[in-house]
Parts: structure tokens; sequence; C-alpha cells
């Protein structure tokens, strides 16, 4: 990671506080209404994607899994929110117990197999869906720069790889230079065909095949196709690559 200072508890803190503002903004939708961020979505389907992916990627902070598991089948009976509140719950319990260095099964090449990284892409997944929950009612809050700096590092070091290991492979080859202007950090991302992407931070100066820059908030939420902005320029192709949210 480029980014420093960052632990298992410090996420699993993110995660509780984006969960409650989750929570909220969804208790006061409409269920039905739609959801700007993720056309075809209603804010019923986003409540229950949140509740099911926490109870999938909880299993394995429970079960410590050293492999990769088939998602338990789905609660019934429950209403979407009593499911969401069930599983907030239980994830609180469970990233509150597990240590960040636990062994454990993780979903991307260019990630150690420990439990750190589970308690990470939680924290991120609530930030994201609190966000697309907060455009619904018009209330969306800033993202602190520090925790989105980390959000970016988390998709050039982990997410970029796991999403080209998976059903979006690439034939691209070329660097970008991601440098938000509001925090310290830069990154280096470096593409090649079939290999997992080589990250590293960026010199001053620097630049690459394609550039990203802008503040970290804006430059967190374009990653995840969420934000359209303009700092950005060279080769589409690599910039293609990066922006891993389409369809999320």
């Amino acid at each position: 990671m480029v980014q420093t200072g960052w632990t298992a508890q410090r996420w699993t803190a993110v995660f509780i506080e984006q969960a409650e503002l989750f929570r909220k903004a969804v208790a006061d939708a409409d269920p039905s209404a739609p959801v700007p961020t993720r056309p075809g979505w209603t804010v019923q389907d986003l409540v229950i994607h949140l509740g099911r992916f926490l109870e999938t990627s909880t299993e394995y902070l429970r079960t410590g899994s050293r492999t990769a598991m088939q998602p338990p089948p789905p609660q019934a009976g429950l209403t979407p929110l009593q499911y969401l509140d069930l599983q907030i719950t239980a994830a609180a319990e469970i990233l509150s117990a597990v240590p960040g260095n636990r062994a454990v099964w993780t979903f991307s090449p260019a990630a150690p197999d420990l439990a750190w990284v589970w308690h990470r892409r939680i924290a991120h997944e609530t930030v994201l869906r609190r966000f697309d929950a907060q455009t619904v009612v018009r209330q969306v809050v800033a993202t602190d720069p520090d925790l989105c700096a980390d959000g970016i590092d988390e998709v050039l070091t982990t997410i970029v790889a796991a999403q080209l290991d998976g059903d979006v492979p690439s034939d691209v080859t070329g660097t970008a230079v991601v440098r938000p202007t509001d925090v310290p950090e830069s990154w280096v991302i470096s593409l090649v065909p079939g290999e997992v992407p080589v990250i590293r931070a960026a010199a001053p100066g620097e630049d690459g095949d394609a550039q990203v820059t802008g503040e970290a908030e804006v430059v967190y939420f374009w990653l995840w196709n969420r934000m359209n902005f303009k700092e950005m320029t060279g080769d589409r192709r690599v910039l293609d690559v990066l922006q891993v949210g389409r369809g999320h």
C-alpha cells in the first residue's frame, strides 16, 4: 500500500459510522425510489445489496476460510430493513473481534490473504453505498480526504487487479499517475496484459500515459464511476481500466 496509518480497528470504525449514515438515508427514502447513481436500482435493491454483501463477506472473517466459498443462502422471513439491521449488527461484531493479521482467503491476486483486506473492503463498500443512498435523499455529506486516499489506494492496489483477474480482462498496456491535490499520497499504476498491475508512489512531476488529478473525494468517487470530472488526460483506454465502478 502507498497509503499507511490504517488498521482493522480504524476500518471497523469507518464501517460503523458509514453504516449508520446509510441506514438513516434509506429510512428517509421511499423504498421504490430510483437510485440516481445506479440506473435501474431502487432503494430497496440498495438495501438488499448491502445486507447481502455484508453477510457474504463477513463469512470469511467468521470462518477463517482459506478458500473461496459459495454465498450463504438468503435469509427468509425478514423485511429488507430487518435483514440489513441484522447484517450491520453482525458485521460490527465480527469486524471488531477478528484481528487484521488473521489468515483468510481474499478476493484479489494483488492482496495478501489476511483479514484486514476484508476490513478495508467492507468499510469502503459501505462508504460507496452510503453515497448512493444519500443521492436519493439529496443529502450527500463530504467524505474525509484521508479516507478517500485510502479508498483510492484500495482501488489501485487491489480492485483493479481483481477485476482484471475476473470478468473484466484487458489487453491494455500503459501507466497512469493518480495524484490527488489535497492529500500527500500519489500513485503510479503500470498495466501489462495478463500480469498483476504494479503500483508504487509517484515521484514529484512524474507523468504517465494517463494522468488523474483533483480533490481526493472526486478522484475516489470517479474511480467508482460516481462522479464525472475533467482533470484527467492521456490514454483513455488506461483510464477506463482504472474506473472500476461500472455496473457496481
